[in-house]
C-alpha cells in the first residue's frame, strides 16, 4: 500500500521521535556532584535515578538513591538501578569495573570555565536534548558573572587574595576555575600562575605571602587565627576574610552551572569586607 505523502511524512517523524526515545537516556546515575547540577539545569532532573554521596543539589534530588562517593561509589547498588548512562569523573577507580558490567560510561569532570561550557554541551547531547539548552545555560552563566563585575568595589580590583578549597590545606590557584573567576572579578591571588590548579601550601607559605584578602567555608575560618603565625596575617586582623557557610561553599566549590553564583557571592562579600 503506498501511502499519501503527507501521511508518509508523519510517520517518518513518528519513526524518528521513537528512535530517538530509544536512544536518549532515561535512567541516569551521576556519581559527580556537578554533574548532577548539569543535568538538572538542563531540564533532565527526573531522569535521574540515583547520586554521589555529595549531590545535594537542587532540591529535587534529596531522595535519590545515594551511591557513594565518586571516588569509591557501590558498583553492586548502580547496577541494581538498571541506569543506562552513567556520568563520572576521570578519577573514578571504578571506571572499569562499570565498564566490564556492560554499563553505558561518559567520563566528564569539568576543570575550568570553557570545561564547563563544552560539557554543558556534552551532556546535552548525551541527553538526546537540543543543543539550544546548553546554549541558554552558558550564556545564563556568563550573565551572571558580569552581573558579579559591576558589584566587585572598586577597592577589590588587583587585591591578592588566597582561596582556601579545604583546610589541608589547598589553595585555588589561577589555571582553576575558582582561579578563573577571581581573574575575570579583577582579582589577583596569592598563588602563582605556574602552580597546579589545586595546589597543596603549608601555613608558612600562606604567612608569607601576606594575603590582602582570605576566602574560605566558616568552618575553617574559625580555626585559621590558631594556626602556626596566622594570627600575625593582617586579613585576619582587619577581617578581610569571607568565611562561607556550607551551602555556599558548595556553589564556590562546583564547577557546573551555578558558577555565576559564585562570582556573585564573591563580589558581595569583598563589598562587604571592604567598602568603609
Amino acid at each position: 500500500m503506498r501511502l499519501e505523502p503527507h501521511k508518509a511524512s508523519v510517520l517518518a517523524l513518528l519513526l524518528a521521535f521513537s528512535a530517538w526515545a530509544q536512544a536518549a537516556p532515561q535512567r541516569i546515575v551521576s556519581l559527580l556532584p556537578s554533574l548532577t547540577e548539569t543535568v538538572c539545569a538542563l531540564g533532565a532532573c527526573e531522569r535521574l535515578v540515583g547520586v554521589d554521596r555529595y549531590s545535594n543539589w537542587p532540591p529535587e534530588i534529596k531522595d535519590l538513591p545515594r551511591l557513594g562517593g565518586g571516588l569509591d561509589p557501590n558498583v553492586e547498588a548502580i547496577a541494581a538501578l538498571r541506569p543506562d548512562l552513567v556520568l563520572v569523573a576521570k578519577s573514578a577507580r571504578v571506571l572499569p569495573r562499570l565498564q566490564s558490567l556492560g554499563l553505558r560510561v561518559a567520563v566528564l569532570e569539568p576543570q575550568t570555565h570553557a570545561d564547563v561550557r563544552h560539557i554543558t554541551e556534552q551532556v546535552a547531547d548525551l541527553l538526546g536534548l537540543p543543543a539550544t539548552r546548553a546554549q541558554a545555560l552558558w550564556l545564563r552563566i556568563e550573565a551572571e558573572i558580569k552581573q558579579a563585575q559591576a558589584v566587585v568595589p572598586p577597592a577589590a580590583k588587583g587585591r591578592r587574595l588566597y582561596f582556601e578549597v579545604n583546610d589541608a590545606p589547598y589553595a585555588a590557584g589561577p589555571s582553576s576555575f575558582i582561579g578563573e573567576t577571581l581573574t575575570r572579578l579583577g582579582l589577583g591571588n596569592v598563588v602563582p600562575a605556574d602552580w597546579p590548579a589545586f595546589a597543596r601550601v603549608n601555613s608558612e607559605w600562606v604567612v608569607a605571602q601576606q594575603p590582602e584578602v582570605i576566602l574560605v567555608g566558616d568552618v575553617a575560618a574559625g580555626q585559621m587565627a590558631k594556626r602556626p603565625g596566622w594570627s600575625s596575617l593582617k586579613a585576619l586582623q582587619q577581617q578581610r576574610l569571607c568565611a562561607f557557610p556550607p551551602t555556599q561553599a558548595d556553589i564556590l566549590v562546583r564547577a557546573g552551572p551555578r558558577m555565576g553564583q559564585a562570582a556573585q557571592l564573591i563580589a558581595q562579600c569583598l563589598r562587604r569586607v571592604l567598602t568603609p
